[in-house]
């Protein structure tokens, strides 16, 4: 699990559901959860929050995609590559930290993505977690 610490910035706030978003270093992630700041206490704006999200959770693209939906992007160098059979781990050291991100081992071979690589890693809004 990818586990990053920062701040909540902002709360938008629908019935049930709320849109976090939470700083970490020089990146805003998103995130929309099934809580509020009435029904969690933790949501509160400047609070420190941990920002969670899988391993496989974790897309890869080679250059910037600038029109996807996608909010979560950090852009990183690939540090490791570890490549199995069908699927390969790739470590990205980032501005926010090391991200890891676990793909098909032939999606890796499709993207040519070495040691060394620049990539940006992104993430769904509704696939991160957050944690006090």
């Amino acid at each position: 699990m990818n586990t990053l610490t920062g701040q909540i910035s902002t709360i938008e706030v629908n019935g049930s559901l709320a849109l976090i978003t939470t700083r970490v270093n020089d990146v805003f992630f998103t995130a929309i959860i099934v809580e509020t700041p009435e029904t969690a206490s933790y949501l509160k704006l400047g609070a420190t929050i941990k920002v969670l999200f899988k391993e496989t959770e974790v897309i890869i693209a080679t250059q910037t995609p600038e029109y996807l939906s996608l909010q979560n992007k950090v852009i990183g160098q690939v540090t490791q590559v570890d490549k199995g059979v069908l699927l390969s781990k790739l470590v990205i050291n980032t501005s926010v930290g090391d991200i890891v991100s676990i793909i098909t081992t032939k999606a890796v071979n499709q993207l040519g993505l070495t040691k060394g690589n620049h990539v940006t890693a992104m993430i769904k809004t509704n696939e991160i977690l957050l944690s006090e």
